[in-house]
């Protein structure tokens, strides 16, 4: 029999499951086909390659024969490695000169009915209760996959379980393996949140321990937190608005950067990377001026109002 202690945490992530599968435009993901040794979904990656981009595969396959399948992972998993999920989600990627895309933004004008019938064919799925290793059976709670690339890892706690986001927290530093493919730096899964019934927070970079976690809050009266909710968890803003179809495409197509620095030490040049993750306040406040300036045109001055530490 089940405890109560699972039953309400299973309850939470039903309940997220649900919403972005009934609202949100996802499909409901297998666990089973999530490829622990590639971190990634091949039965999904291969099924949107060949709906949206069937003369490509049909060219490929010419080339490789029945092994084109097993060469288009093979290269994917190169791409990943050498470059970063964002890169080849944003940019495709190339085998034996044939060019593939691994994704399909928001065009901005909605007047050509070809690539809106593209961007329709994203596959965004929810997987819960992902393995992710090949040395022990630990499985993360959520895994938000685009085209069968993840996106983002979650591990989900209940208040009434006796733990929070503060225990997701400590589960990522302590209890998930940085150097496990899933959860390496930008290779695979590029946002990692810790998420309870009140309060979200995430993470770019899992460095056990060292790992530093930013608020993905949208503060109450004037300080920390999130405002009360008469129609659910506080923290449903974020499967309701941001993790929804548009939103999460708009977010991995325009928002995410990865910042790189140079920097010398005894002649040497050294590179420094950092993926940029938007606050919720960014997040917000940039789709309200561009949505205030589509509709008044440009030349408007503006004031952004916020707290210290929303993210300037």
């Amino acid at each position: 029999m089940s405890s109560p202690r699972t039953t309400t945490e299973q309850a939470f992530e039903e309940a997220i499951e649900k919403s972005l599968i009934e609202k949100g435009g996802y499909a409901k993901g297998n666990p089973s086909d999530s490829s622990r040794e590639l971190a990634f979904d091949p039965k999904t990656i291969f099924a949107f390659l060949k709906s949206t981009q069937p003369q490509s595969w049909e060219k490929l396959s010419e080339i490789h024969g029945p092994q084109t399948e097993s060469k288009i992972l093979q290269r994917l998993f190169k791409e990943l490695d050498n470059r970063s999920t964002l890169d080849v989600l944003r940019n495709g990627f190339v085998d034996y000169g044939v060019r593939f895309k691994m994704a399909y933004f928001k065009p901005a004008s909605r007047l050509n009915p070809e690539t809106i019938a593209l961007y329709n064919k994203n596959r965004l799925t929810v997987t819960r209760q992902v393995k992710y290793s090949l040395s022990k059976e630990n499985s993360i709670d959520m895994l938000l996959s685009l085209n069968g690339l993840p996106v983002a890892t979650v591990e989900l706690k209940n208040q009434f379980t006796g733990q929070n986001a503060a225990n997701a927290k400590w589960q990522y530093a302590v209890d998930r393996d940085p150097n496990e493919l899933l959860f390496k730096f930008k290779k695979r899964a590029l946002v990692h949140f810790a998420v309870d019934t009140d309060e979200v927070y995430m993470t770019t970079r899992l460095e056990g321990k060292a790992t530093r976690y930013l608020p993905f809050n949208l503060g109450y009266n004037k300080g920390v937190g999130n405002p009360p909710n008469p129609n659910g968890h506080k923290t449903a803003y974020l499967w309701e608005y941001v993790w929804t179809k548009d939103s999460w495409m708009d977010i991995i197509g325009s928002f995410l950067l990865l910042q790189t620095e140079e920097y010398k030490v005894d002649g040497k040049i050294f590179k420094k990377e950092k993926l940029i993750f938007p606050r919720y306040h960014q997040l917000d406040v940039v789709r309200k001026l561009a949505q205030d300036a589509r509709q008044k045109g440009p030349g408007n001055n503006y004031l952004i109002q916020h707290s210290a530490g929303s993210g300037k």
